[in-house]
């Protein structure tokens, strides 16, 4: 002992030769006898606090071999010196850090006792800024668990979930290839039984959710794990196809749209790599190369690394223009007819003649090996697609092993034939069989409307071969397609039409026998009978246009718009919402909405407007939007049923403007209408027309014009919508851009296809905006202002080709022109120029780099603007400098108290809505409130929050608030008073509990009889629209005036549709605590700064929301509809959901 206290504690090496291997003498005095250094353990324990790095590094070494040993029981024995090692995990020396983590590997398989107090700390550890820790975190918990499952609970495997989201591709590769291993050997081996298998198996949707991330590497690694894991290819194909078969069955709908998006994927890069080829067959020219160079560089994008793979792509091209052979065994392996032990021979076969054996590493084959892996079909061919028919034969017939692999009979031959279906896309080829379409029209005469959709989806997608090879399918088909077109559901009648068009050479004559008893027996007074030969009637009009424009038009004139769209014929019910759920919809309105679908099909199919019938269709689709879809006006309709008129009328003129020669006759007034339906007041109204708006967008299909409509979603109050808003932009501009780089011809097409062009067109909309009315308001300038921020921000986030200076350019040469809409009117000219002053105010502040000359002299839409007069100078600045200085710095100007004081509240129970910014911190009310009384109210039925009513509410109740100055003590008396009057309404407000945005008006029957009840007199019902707003030194006159119905406009969204958790029962109650709020509102702000420091740390994922208990379905709809294409715009926007989720929860909390 008087050894160990010489070197361990005295530190005195020349005791003995053995000093330097004292702690080897260590170790092996203890696997003799424990006992034997009962007084060296807490020696050891000192040296675990040495400031010496590598002192500790050396007892950390020690320890791990003591503690983790398979018959050790040291950390029972001596649990001091146990929670000492433990605290080591959070050494402040890496290696000491790194060592601990290894340990726990070893700890885990020999004593899984322990596994508890290590958690915490491999928590920690998980989440460690060094990558390497991270790493071996995800290593330890994956070898434990290969070992055996029992040794790693539910919170272990989190922390590998976790990581597969990492900063760093090598952690996240690890965590994605450990849990695959995880999965094979408990889910598809089932190695340990059921209850193992149900631990790990989240694994399979988790892994395919990770194809939504940006990075091609990760979507790479997906397919391989996909290949090798989840469904491994090289099982026999019987095998192979009931894995696959009872996988897709098992999936999670979004695990399934990422696995259909997978398939996409890959079948896209086929059909690339086969017109590379097709190439290949054509002579030499300049238009060849140009057009095989943007085929390369469009593979090199779907390869890991794209810079280098660019230069792998063109070496590839060029070994497959001298060798023919290379060419054959390549156009064998993307032919339709491969089978998957071909695409084997054939993969192997290439991969041979480019190998070198001089080269041990060829970075040039493994990228090839890439390509090949990619647009080889090692699942599916013909074998395997009958034997997933045969595999829904057996669950139809009731003999498979349904219930045995977890899922129901039903539920397996539904997911079966979306599988089929998704498989048709991708693999036409490979259903051409008797068989396999004997078994699809068995599931043709099936009661599940959606197995029989698919089903004939599939016969439309590969059934091109059946009427001259299969004549016996063709002849029990054809009455079963007639059957559905007639009276099916809406989806099948739809695909039976297009299935006709798509298979059989007679489809004339087999049209024409639905659509002549179809238009003769339309009935408008049996409404649920309409819709079906509506959907047919307009889908047959569209594919066949030459045979059926001419009598569709008597059908249209005579009973589509006359007898159907014209007549109300049931009365809504009065319920107080703005939306119904699907089922809860009038079959009236359905047929309406199917009316108006067949009328744009119907001239989308004749692409002309000879007849004008355009022009009327627009006229009458404008005329349902301004009448906020109750056209006969004679208020039958409710308003939910109104909704969905208006978004249907919407989305009709959308639809058309997709046409050039009908959006050629598009008036300036009816785009307006059109793009005033973003900022509709019902939810899903904006929803689903920015969906749609999107969805058009960004497959280039329409003019660049309605880009600009995105700038209004600036105005809506739900946070939720203005995030999408900004990934649309953010989507669609990259897609612009990429568009016009990699196709030389689009520099022809700059005025529709390059983003900047789209600032003409947004001033032009803004300075229409109902909105906007007094040039000179401050209130409506910020607005303008929020608008035009809202659209440039995102299109100045990278200056190229001295965009700055040309957006500056182009908003001058504007001031030049008039406005072509009303040219000779003065105030619409002045709103115009006043607009564009804004805009230049906007782009001045931000960019230091507009000064620069303009590339070019910008093109202005002469459908907006008229052509600059020569001798026209206008020099005028229409925004004042004061005015420019609040809209730059946002400061109010300041207001004399008794001018505040004396100002009469102009509606009982309202108050105006401050919208708050992504940016902002602290909670949702004092931000919300925080604006001086110096500022002049927003108009009173536009922003306003709706306290103890859902979002969409007829006749809601209102609470006003207006926020004090700092030093009117005097204003704070008369707020207080007026919220007395308002206990009600403000109690009830707190006990409502908080719901999603957009689902909240569906349930809230209960709350409006308490409204009607309890609450003070009801707010006057206002136009749907957002009228004029009042004079901001409001009178009692005004006051008087404000109770008159509003002109027809548009009626902006109520403020409480802001994020689903946010305060606003407790906005009543806000001004009295504002003073002793402060401090805790600063707090707050350092938490949430905190808060989002961490989500931004290296140690952290890329979406840590992504596995929280709270996290939003919207945020995870939103990221699967449209990812960002900039790091740092993802990063920025997942601090603020950890910020939104924190207030969220204080939200919460506040109002219980």
């Amino acid at each position: 002992m008087y050894f160990f206290n010489q070197v361990l504690v005295l530190g005195k090496s020349s005791v003995s030769d053995l000093s330097e291997h004292v702690f080897d003498l260590i170790q092996e005095l203890f696997a003799i006898d424990p006992h034997l250094l009962l007084s060296v353990m807490p020696q050891l324990e000192f040296k675990l606090k040495s400031n010496d790095g590598e002192e500790r590094l050396a007892v950390v070494r020690l320890l791990a071999k003591l503690f983790g040993s398979k018959d050790s029981d040291l950390a029972t024995q001596n649990r001091p010196l146990w929670q000492c090692f433990l605290g080591r995990f959070n050494d402040i020396h890496v290696p000491v850090r790194l060592e601990s983590v290894k340990f726990a590997s070893h700890c885990l398989m020999n004593h899984p006792d322990l596994a508890k107090d290590l958690t915490e700390y491999l928590k920690v550890r998980s989440h460690d800024p060094e990558e390497a820790i991270r790493h071996d975190v995800i290593v330890t918990i994956i070898t434990a668990g290969k070992r055996d499952l029992s040794l790693v609970n539910d919170q272990l495997l989190g922390f590998v979930r976790e990581r597969t989201l990492d900063k760093r591709w090598r952690v996240r590769k690890e965590a994605m290839m450990g849990l695959a291993q995880l999965y094979k050997k408990y889910c598809l081996h089932a190695e340990a039984g059921k209850d193992a298998a149900e631990k790990v198996s989240w694994i399979k949707d988790k892994l395919l959710h990770i194809y939504y991330q940006n990075s091609i590497d990760d979507k790479l690694l997906v397919e391989k794990i996909f290949a090798q894991y989840l469904v491994p290819h090289n099982l026999e194909t019987e095998e192979r196809m009931k894995c696959l078969y009872y996988l897709y069955a098992s999936l999670d709908p979004n695990a399934v749209k990422a696995l259909n998006e997978m398939w996409k994927c890959q079948n896209m890069l086929r059909s690339h790599v086969r017109e590379l080829l097709d190439l290949h067959k054509q002579p030499t020219s300049e238009a060849n190369s140009a057009a095989m160079f943007g085929k390369l560089m469009t593979i090199a994008k779907n390869l890991p690394d794209p810079g280098k793979a660019q230069d792998f792509v063109k070496k590839f091209n060029q070994v497959l223009g001298d060798d023919e052979k290379l060419r054959s065994q390549l156009e064998l392996l993307i032919s339709p007819t491969c089978s998957c032990k071909q695409a084997d021979v054939c993969v192997r076969e290439i991969a041979r003649k480019l190998a070198n054996p001089k080269q041990p590493t060829n970075p040039f084959l493994e990228m090839v090996k890439f390509l090949l892996e990619r647009i080889a079909p090692v699942h599916i061919d013909s074998e395997a697609i009958s034997a997933l028919v045969k595999l829904m034969n057996k669950s139809i017939e009731g003999t498979a092993d349904d219930e045995e692999e977890g899922v129901s009979p039903d539920t397996a031959i539904r997911a079966g034939l979306e599988l089929l279906k998704v498989l048709s896309f991708t693999h036409p080829t490979s259903f051409h069989s008797a068989e396999t379409y004997e078994s699809l029209l068995q599931c043709l005469r099936m009661e599940d409307d959606k197995v029989a959709e698919a089903a004939i989806q599939i016969f439309r997608n590969t059934g091109h071969k059946i009427e001259t090879d299969l004549p016996q399918i063709r002849s029990t088909l054809i009455p079963i397609l007639h059957q559905k077109a007639k009276r099916g559901t809406p989806h099948q009648a739809k695909q039976a039409v297009h299935c006709i068009h798509a298979i059989f050479s007679n489809k004339e004559v087999q049209l024409a026998q639905i659509f002549e008893p179809l238009s003769r027996s339309l009935n408008a007074d049996v409404p649920e009978q309409l819709i079906t030969p509506l959907v047919s009637l307009g889908h047959i009009s569209m594919l066949a246009p030459d045979q059926f424009a001419s009598p569709m038009k008597s059908v249209v004139a005579n009973f589509i718009v006359k007898d159907l769209l014209m007549n109300d014929r049931s009365t809504g019910e009065k319920n107080g919402k703005l939306w119904s759920p699907d089922e809860e919809v009038s079959p009236e309105v359905l047929a309406k909405v199917q009316a108006i679908k067949l009328l744009v099909r119907w001239l989308l199919g004749m692409k002309n407007n000879q007849s004008k019938s355009a022009n009327s269709t627009l006229r009458l689709l404008s005329a349902m939007l301004v009448s906020e879809g109750d056209l006969t006006e004679q208020k039958r309709i409710s308003k939910s049923d109104m909704s969905r008129l208006r978004l249907a009328a919407g989305s009709a003129i959308m639809k058309l403007a997709q046409e050039p020669c009908y959006h050629e006759i598009i008036t300036p007034e009816q785009f307006q209408l059109c793009a005033l339906v973003i900022n509709d007041e019902c939810y899903q109204v904006r929803q689903i027309f920015a969906q749609k708006l999107h969805k058009a967008l960004v497959k280039l299909l329409l003019p660049l014009e309605y880009m600009a409509i995105f700038a209004l979603c600036a105005k809506d109050p739900v946070k939720e919508r203005r995030a999408h808003a900004r990934q649309c932009l953010l989507k669609n501009i990259s897609i612009r851009r990429e568009y016009i780089k990699q196709n030389p011809m689009a520099n022809e097409k700059l005025l529709s296809l390059l983003p900047e062009y789209v600032v003409p067109y947004m001033i032009h909309l803004l300075a229409h905006d109902p909105d906007f009315t007094k040039p000179q308001d401050v209130d409506q300038l910020r607005d303008v202002k929020e608008c035009l921020w809202f659209m440039l921000e995102v299109l100045m986030t990278k200056n190229e080709n001295n965009s700055h200076a040309f957006m500056k350019k182009m908003s001058e040469n504007i001031k030049l022109t008039r406005d072509a809409q009303s040219p000779d009117e003065p105030k619409a000219n002045e709103k115009l120029y006043t607009v564009c002053d804004v805009a230049l105010c906007v782009i001045n502040s931000k960019s230091a780099l507009c000064n620069a000359d303009s590339p070019k002299d910008p093109v202005l839409p002469t459908k907006f603007f008229t052509q600059p007069e020569k001798d026209f100078c206008n020099d005028r600045n229409y925004i004042s400098e004061e005015t420019r200085v609040l809209l730059l710095t946002g400061k109010p100007k300041p207001t004399g108290v008794l001018g505040t004081v004396n100002k009469p509240l102009s509606a009982t129970g309202r108050r105006p809505y401050i919208r708050t910014t992504g940016s902002e911190t602290g909670s949702s009310v004092n931000s919300e409130l925080s604006a001086s009384a110096g500022n002049r109210s927003r108009e009173q039925s536009s922003d306003i929050s709706e306290t103890g009513v859902s979002e969409n509410d007829e006749n809601p109740v209102r609470i006003i608030s207006v926020t004090p100055a700092k030093t009117e003590p005097v204003k704070n008396k008369e707020i207080n008073s007026d919220q007395a009057t308002q206990g009600n309404s403000t109690e009830r407000g707190k006990k409502r509990t908080a719901t999603a945005s957009g689902t909240e008006n569906i349930h809230q029957k209960t709350e409006e009889k308490n409204v009607d009840e309890t609450g003070p007199s009801l707010a006057a019902k206002t136009r749907r629209g957002r009228p004029t707003k009042p004079e901001p030194q409001g009178t009692t006159a005004k006051n008087e005036e404000t109770n008159k119905p509003p002109v027809r406009g548009r009626k902006r969204a109520a403020a409480n549709q802001e994020s689903p958790g946010s305060l606003e029962a407790g906005n009543a109650k806000a001004p009295k605590q504002q003073d002793t709020a402060k401090k805790p509102a600063a707090a707050q702000r350092q938490i949430d700064l905190q808060r989002s420091q961490v989500l931004g740390s290296d140690g952290d994922s890329l979406l840590e929301i992504d596995s929280s208990p709270e996290y939003s379905q919207n945020a995870m709809d939103l990221f699967k509809a449209c990812g960002s294409s900039q790091e740092d715009t993802e990063d920025t926007e997942i601090a603020e959901g950890g910020f939104l989720k924190v207030k969220r929860k204080l939200a919460r909390k506040g109002r219980k």
